[in-house]
């Protein structure tokens, strides 16, 4: 069995800096995936496709990167293992082992609406809990160089989900669990830069941050997450299926800007 995650080091002297990437995995695990429908599976919905690629000029700042390499089908890394709800204002959202992709339609070939506690257990034994883990062991690296550190988690979707909201999203979102994962300054200086540029930005709506984000939020320890949730149009073609190298680079350069003033808070 591969590994549930892959990790890019820095090219180059290291930054206070770790991008986790948990859904752009698209990987099946042999002993599940004759359990999925088949013409689903070659290009699992609901992937954050290339934001792994996006990323890729953060290792030659020093930045290091880990990401997921199976579906958030098999199991959503970005949810509580509990099941426990991220929000409760009625919109429909995956579970952490969904039976259905975004728009409700189901993803297993015997169309079940549950997955059983025991399959998710060893579910989170063999793929949830590796990432997780993988993220604090390089967060505590970082932060016995630097003294403190920052996660910043790396999310895109369509740009228009209407089961979790009717009208389009903003190009930018940028969760913080409603100021509480991140300190004032290093949240301040993300906003300060996302603010200023072309693209659309929202602060904490529609998404605040996932499981990631509030789970590794810990300010008060000089471990800080924030969460970029970002429309897929703003790097990829008007159909949001194939990557667009002008609008990527673009975005590339504006999220540079973004890690050197965080660097520079961090440091």
């Amino acid at each position: 069995m591969m590994s549930s995650f892959e990790i890019t080091l820095p090219d180059n002297q290291r930054a206070p800096i770790l991008l986790s990437i948990p859904h752009c995995g698209t990987a099946f695990p042999d002993e599940l995936k004759d359990q999925y429908k088949s013409e689903l599976i070659q290009a699992p919905d609901d992937t954050d496709w290339f934001v792994d690629q996006l990323y890729n000029f953060a290792p030659a700042m020093g930045i290091t990167m880990i990401s997921a390499t199976y579906s958030r089908w098999v199991i959503d890394l970005n949810r509580d293992p509990k099941s426990k709800p991220l929000y409760t204002d009625g919109r429909i959202i995956t579970g952490l082992c969904p039976t259905t992709n975004f728009l409700g339609e189901p993803i297993y070939k015997d169309n079940r609406n549950e997955v059983t506690q025991t399959e998710i257990n060893e579910r989170l034994k063999s793929y949830y809990h590796p990432y997780h883990n993988k993220i604090q062991e390089l967060l505590n690296d970082l932060k016995e160089e630097f003294g403190q550190v920052l996660l910043w988690d790396c999310h895109s979707i369509r740009q228009t989900v209407k089961t979790i909201q009717t009208e389009k999203f903003p190009d930018l979102i940028l969760g913080d669990a409603d100021g509480t994962s991140a300190s004032p300054g290093i949240i301040e200086s993300a906003l300060g830069v996302l603010d200023h540029g072309t693209y659309s930005i929202r602060h904490n709506h529609p998404f605040k941050g996932g499981t990631i984000t509030r789970h590794f939020g810990r300010p008060a320890e000089n471990q800080h997450a924030l969460q970029l949730e970002m429309t897929k149009v703003n790097y990829m073609d008007d159909n949001e299926t194939k990557y667009d190298v002008n609008r990527a680079t673009k975005m590339q350069s504006f999220l540079k800007r973004t890690f050197d003033k965080l660097i520079e808070e961090l440091s």
